[in-house]
């Protein structure tokens, strides 16, 4: 007697039901595996390339007529370029927090850059990695870090210190040590991308020196680990932090400084170099994803952490590094999709570093739902299809209070004043304040370049903005990281 008869006489149920219980079953089954095999084929792998200090007119698709782009402006045709992407602050870590966690800095009490001893992002945070990590992504960071835990001391004793990359949710990662013996003068005696290569750390360990320059060592990290993943089913997210062209000016090696030598002299010529060197390895990102038959399944996004400092341009736009008018943190932005996203597009549209955490978790089909998980927006519609983005509400930046006029370069070229702590932005008009007191009001639509203060003719609109940022500056946050 079969199996099957023996089972059917003990529980005096008809043959005929027991085998389409099976046949349902086995159906169910193969339904099941093959939803998990379309769902992780449509995962795609995601690659954020941030730059330092890159300015809104330091990169030619954006009006650069001074520094050769010619791969992040391939990168644009082949895409869609952004003309209101803003960075989380005007100044480096901020912004980062921002990027990690798709919530505002202020969250975690974090308002100014990160010193390298004790400041850190909390632990137990959500941030893109952990986000894919659910989702089944592997993840790597290369390159500046500055969110905390990777001076000497924090390494040899991780259980007992503040949190790194690991503990953030990378699975690898590649960086300078971020100690101030090392990082402090280096930058001081401009010697930063020459011996960065002198103290690398990868995956918790000390590694041997690599006599390159920072900028090639990174690039050439990001080209072996996606050249490994490659081969796997696993898809990867891969956050490639570039230093440059944040100070020290540096020669960067010939191939992207040489053009430069009869244009320019002195700092202008280093920076047009380390820009230049920037676009280079955007290309070979680019490139090695089209040889090994990937790029239509890889979504790369380039931007930059805050606006332009020193030699760097800020386009049209007032301010630079440090300041929150539109030059301080409206930054250059491209995706780039080539079997997704449409090329030759231009988004007008008003995005934020808070969007990239639920947008990248959303492709990966683990879209954040939990209220107030993050501030940011999943914009993977407008990417797709340029569907509008729906009114985002009131959207907010607060910083430190900056005094310093280090980010300008002469008397022509002055930090607006006066200097603004914070910035509520509600469609096309955007409030600036100090400590919470209103202080400008422009209607960016017809002025993007704030040169009119509209604060005494619209009071109404100044009671309504100035009451959201009371209320938003109040709201609870995080413990200081340090």
């Amino acid at each position: 007697m079969s199996d099957i008869s023996v089972y059917q006489k003990v529980i005096n149920v008809p043959l005929r039901f027991v085998r389409l219980v099976i046949v349902y079953f086995v159906a169910f089954t193969s339904l099941v595996m093959a939803y998990g095999s379309y769902a992780k084929s449509q995962q795609p792998n995601i690659i954020l390339i941030l730059a330092d200090d890159l300015g809104y007119g330091d990169v030619s698709s954006y009006g650069s007529n001074k520094i050769h782009t010619p791969n992040i402006d391939q990168m644009a045709k082949e895409g869609m370029r952004f003309t209101q992407f803003y960075a989380g602050s005007a100044v480096c870590t901020p912004t980062r927090v921002s990027v990690m966690t798709g919530r505002y800095p202020l969250r975690f009490n974090v308002t100014r850059h990160f010193k390298d001893e004790i400041m850190h992002l909390q632990r137990d945070v959500l941030t893109i990695p952990k986000a894919l990590k659910s989702a089944g992504y592997v993840s790597k960071h290369i390159g500046k870090w500055h969110l905390g835990g990777l001076n000497g001391k924090h390494i040899k004793d991780r259980a007992n210190s503040i949190p790194g990359p690991i503990e953030h949710g990378f699975d690898h990662y590649l960086t300078m040590i971020e100690d101030p013996l090392y990082r402090k003068p280096a930058m001081l005696e401009k010697r930063l991308y020459k011996d960065a290569g002198k103290h690398l750390l990868r995956d918790e360990k000390v590694i041997a020196p690599i006599d390159k320059h920072w900028t090639d060592i990174k690039t050439d990290e990001a080209l072996g680990f996606i050249e490994k993943i490659a081969g796997s089913e696993q898809p990867f997210f891969l956050n490639l932090w570039f230093d440059v062209p944040h100070s020290p000016y540096e020669k960067t090696p010939e191939i992207s400084l040489n053009q430069y030598k009869n244009k320019a002299v002195g700092h202008e010529q280093l920076y047009r170099g380390m820009v230049s060197h920037l676009d280079l390895s955007v290309g070979r990102v680019l490139n090695k994803l089209k040889d090994l038959g990937i790029e239509e399944n890889t979504l790369v996004i380039f931007t930059s952490d805050n606006g332009p400092a020193y030699r760097g341009s800020a386009g049209p736009f007032k301010g630079r590094k440090v300041d929150f008018h539109e030059g301080g943190i409206r930054v250059p932005a491209i995706a780039w999709w080539p079997s997704k996203i449409a090329a030759k597009q231009v988004s007008n549209e008003l995005l934020h570093t808070n969007d990239l955490l639920p947008t990248f978790a959303a492709l990966a089909l683990k879209p954040i739902i939990k209220e107030k998980a993050v501030d940011g927006m999943n914009v993977s519609s407008h990417l797709l299809t340029k569907q509008p983005i729906n009114d985002r509400g009131f959207v907010f930046w607060q910083i430190g209070d900056y005094q310093h006029n280090g980010n300008y370069t002469s008397i022509l070229d002055e930090r607006p004043t006066p200097v603004i702590t914070e910035v509520v932005r509600k469609d096309n008009w955007k409030l600036l304040a100090r400590h919470g007191k209103a202080k400008e009001l422009f209607n960016l639509a017809e002025d993007p370049y704030e040169r009119w203060n509209l604060i005494n003719d619209y009071p109404q609109r100044v009671k309504e903005m100035t009451t959201a940022l009371s209320l938003w500056l109040a709201e609870p946050r995080m413990k200081k990281p340090y």
